[in-house]
């Protein structure tokens, strides 16, 4: 090669290969709709998804039993578990019922109920509550506990024979024993 030609190619600029601002054939108009259709898409994705979970957690939540130890107040004794529904608006707590056993007392808020059931005895006891004046675990525990001595001396009387007033906790718990009222 001729030193000449060289300096011919070392004085050519070379070429340049910059990325076109505008795609071809798409018009400025378009491109900007394109672009803010795209915005909205994924905003209205990432919204939905943020909805869902919210959906999903307050599903979860309200459908979820919600499982609480709670102590006495001297924080000594057994634990006691309560089971809320906020479907069925009931409360369930697990107390005990003398020696190695143990009873289930359902509050049912939209029936305004008590019910109690014992394991081993053999019958369901039901009672209203004021719904300003919600009768405490002790106090129902207590309540519920005479009225079983009772039955137990001889006072029987007839079950109730209309279990459709009975919340569906209750008549899941009491389904293979009679009901009656305290």
């Amino acid at each position: 090669m001729d030193s000449s030609s060289k300096e011919a190619l070392m004085e050519e600029a070379p070429p340049r290969y910059t990325a076109s601002p505008h795609l071809p054939c798409v018009p400025q108009q378009l491109k900007s709709l394109l672009a803010m259709a795209v915005a909205v898409v994924i905003l209205v994705v990432v919204l939905a998804a943020f909805l869902l979970l919210g959906l999903h957690l307050t599903e979860t939540h309200a459908e979820m039993v919600l499982r609480m130890t709670i102590h006495g107040a001297d924080a000594e004794g057994t634990p006691q578990h309560l089971s809320l529904s906020k479907k069925e608006r009931t409360g369930m707590f697990a107390v005990r019922d003398g020696l190695n056993a143990s009873a289930m007392v359902v509050y049912d808020y939209s029936k305004l109920l008590v019910s109690y059931r014992s394991w081993r005895h053999r019958a369901c006891y039901v009672t209203r509550m004021d719904k300003d004046n919600i009768p405490g675990l002790d106090a129902v525990t207590q309540t519920f506990q005479q009225r079983q001595a009772e039955m137990k001396e001889g006072e029987s009387p007839a079950p109730l024979a209309d279990r459709s007033i009975l919340g569906t906790t209750v008549n899941i718990l009491c389904s293979t024993v009679p009901v009656y009222w305290a």
